[in-house]
């Protein structure tokens, strides 16, 4: 069903109006409610997950409009189209459970974007003109696609890749320049948000797809294309494929493929330099130093300058460049904190006035106009979710756009501390550590240890619902980065980025760190993750039976084997599964250490209870492997609690179901890590 929505302009602030939602976990969704609760009352559990107000907010290049992500208040994700000068705002919404993602400005009037459908799959790509935003057309019906490109010499024909079908669920490969004019759409618009898919809207789906493909490119071989890339012209430039577990790169020239003598295994690709055949990559290890951002003839395979490297984390960020030009100005640096590393001396006096501006406060740049005189930026700390200004360089003035979080009050966050602790084997790593009020050495809290998922992928420091939830309701939380953790590739032996036992030693060591300062209760810890996080929950609790109170998991993996089973089925190209045997081993030749690293196969090893979380319709890790854990826990009298959930997919993402998640989380925890109770003693 819709929900009313009005959208309220005023001459300087966009304000959001909406209805009530339903009612999940026992917590009504107030989600009209855009001011913190008081601060006498405790926090509502959906205040911690609910979907930013905006996203994404993108400026054209005229610095006219602005584009962005909004939800309005309800848990959908809608278009916004925002006039600077006149302060009106078109938006396209439509069907609940069907949310738009990935918007892209082609020229000055017209964008593209991606429509998902139940937060899980691509469905279309749609475009839209200004002025007629809610006559959006589109250009695919029913398939992934994703945007690749928009080629400066024609920006009405950008590059597109239809990745699979959503129809039948089949796998395509389909790359192309699509057609993204609208007069192809004129006196036949098709209703942008179908309900269902029936045969008769099939075909007109397959009639709309083939007008909209204008040229289409030779797949790269041999393997399965996994990536492709542009040049700084918008122009289709690289393909990455892989085969036997194995990444190639090959550079497109000439309409044909090219083999590049790259080794993929050894550097990271983050996109095309200036001149044609030019990389920027983060490069191979070196001994004893972090790998460098720097720049790499594709052709040859020669490495060429080094534009960043940093003195303990290998370069893990992305990059910033030139509205026009897209040469490279900068790059956002991921270390123990973010850090904005410019190239360009205009930039670099811009960030320092922007930091001198908005003192306590983290400042991103995120785009600009043409002339480069409008910019939009973003602001956040750890306890400040993020917030959208405007800055007009020209008039020298700035100010608020939109804070996507309106609700969360700073004031009664707590600060995300970051710490080091040293590994078993000499290595010093950064965890974060958020402390709930009123904590002290003499009132220590119970800890709940928090394990990112991945694992290669980092925690960074910065606002997290996740951890000010647990916070608010009285808990440490400890979010330890271990090995495989981008930023620490060059301490550690390659073997490492896939030592799955190291990695749960490392949050071992991580935790028993945090005890030994004082702070915590060593008495009262809990576990908890998410997918590889998940794992490395319920591992703890097998390998470390005396350690943890309880455990939660969702999404989680337990049995690898099975994994590599799942990712080279029917549904699968094989990729993944290939590249897992690659990195892991065989199973079938292998499967006394498959069993080693898979907690479902030492269940009875397991003295605490566990909470088992996840989506039915998973296509990342199997709903059968919790399902298996549950039947295991189940025979070896181990407690336990289950929320397995129809129509969700990897994590959470309805918020309905996210409030009663957490909701139970609660409660789980609030049973297990009780004060131990007093044992009167005889006299």
């Amino acid at each position: 069903m819709f929900f009313p929505r009005i959208l309220v302009r005023t001459a300087g602030t966009l304000f959001f109006i909406v209805t009530s939602h339903g009612l999940a976990g026992g917590e009504k969704l107030d989600l009209k409610r855009m001011t913190p609760v008081p601060a006498p009352d405790p926090i509502p559990v959906m205040d911690f997950f609910r979907p930013l107000l905006l996203q994404e907010p993108k400026l054209n290049s005229a610095g006219t409009h602005i584009a962005a992500i909004v939800t309005m208040g309800e848990d959908q994700h809608d278009l916004l189209v925002y006039d600077l000068k006149t302060k009106a705002a078109e938006v396209v919404n439509g069907l609940a459970n069907q949310d738009i993602y990935n918007v892209h400005w082609l020229n000055d009037r017209k964008l593209v974007f991606e429509l998902f459908a139940k937060k899980m799959y691509g469905v279309g790509l749609y475009a839209a003109d200004v002025g007629q935003i809610a006559r959006a057309y589109p250009l695919f019906q029913y398939y992934g696609s994703t945007l690749i490109g928009i080629p400066k010499v024609n920006p009405l024909r950008p590059v597109v890749w239809n990745r699979y079908d959503s129809l039948d669920g089949g796998l395509r490969r389909d790359l192309g320049v699509c057609e993204a004019n609208s007069e192809l759409n004129a006196g036949g618009m098709v209703d942008l948000f179908m309900a269902g898919a029936s045969a008769s809207n099939a075909a007109d789906a397959r009639e709309t797809n083939n007008k909209h493909i204008a040229h289409s490119f030779p797949p790269p071989g041999p393997g399965v294309v996994v990536r492709y890339l542009v040049d700084q012209e918008g122009q289709l430039a690289f393909g990455v494929t892989s085969s036997g577990g194995t990444l190639a790169l090959q550079r497109f020239t000439h309409g044909i493929w090219n083999n590049c003598p790259v080794d993929l295994d050894q550097i990271d690709i983050l996109g095309c330099g200036g001149p044609a055949g030019q990389l920027v990559v983060v490069g191979p290890r070196q001994e004893g130093k972090p790998r460098a951002l720097q720049l790499m003839d594709a052709v040859t395979g020669k490495l060429g300058d080094v534009l960043l490297q940093d003195q303990e984390y290998d370069f893990n960020g992305w990059l910033y460049r030139h509205p026009t030009t897209h040469e490279i100005l900068g790059a956002t640096f991921a270390r123990n904190g973010p850090r904005f590393i410019w190239l360009n001396d205009q930039y670099r006096r811009f960030q320092n006035l922007l930091d001198s501006r908005f003192p306590g406060l983290v400042v991103r740049i995120l785009c600009s106009d043409e002339a480069q005189k409008l910019f939009l930026v973003a602001t956040f700390s750890d306890r400040q979710p993020v917030a959208y200004h405007w800055v007009d360089l020209e008039k020298k003035s700035a100010g608020l756009f939109r804070n996507s979080a309106p609700w969360i009050d700073p004031a009664r966050m707590q600060p995300e501390n970051i710490i080091k602790f040293t590994t078993r084997d000499g290595h010093q790593l950064d965890a974060y550590l958020t402390l709930p009020a009123g904590a002290s050495k003499q009132n220590p809290p119970p800890l709940v240890v928090l394990p990112h998922g991945g694992p290669w992928v980092r925690d960074n420091w910065g606002f997290d619902g996740e951890a000010q939830f647990l916070a608010s309701r009285g808990y440490a939380v400890l979010k330890p980065n271990y090995r495989g953790s981008t930023g620490y590739g060059w301490m550690f032996a390659e073997e490492d980025q896939f030592d799955f036992r190291k990695m749960q030693n490392d949050v071992t060591d991580a935790t028993r760190a945090a005890i030994a300062t004082g702070w915590i209760d060593g008495t009262r810890i809990a576990i908890m993750g998410g997918s590889f996080g998940g794992y490395l929950a319920v591992s703890g609790v097998v390998n470390e039976p005396s350690l943890y109170r309880c455990a939660i998991t969702n999404a989680g993996v337990f049995d690898w084997a099975e994994l590599i089973r799942e990712k080279n089925d029917y549904r699968s190209d094989g990729s993944a599964s290939e590249w897992l045997k690659r990195k892991l081993g065989e199973p079938k030749k292998q499967q006394e250490k498959f069993e080693a690293i898979s907690p479902l196969h030492h269940v009875e090893q397991i003295r605490v209870p566990v909470f088992v979380a996840g989506g039915k319709d998973d296509q990342n890790v199997e709903i059968t492997q919790s399902k298996r854990l549950i039947s295991a826990l189940k025979k070896n009298h181990v407690p336990y609690e289950t929320f397995l959930v129809s129509e969700e997919g990897h994590g959470m993402k309805h918020l309905n179901n996210q409030v009663e998640l957490y909701s139970r989380i609660e409660a789980f925890l609030g049973r297990y890590l009780k004060p131990a109770v007093p044992v009167a003693m005889d006299r």
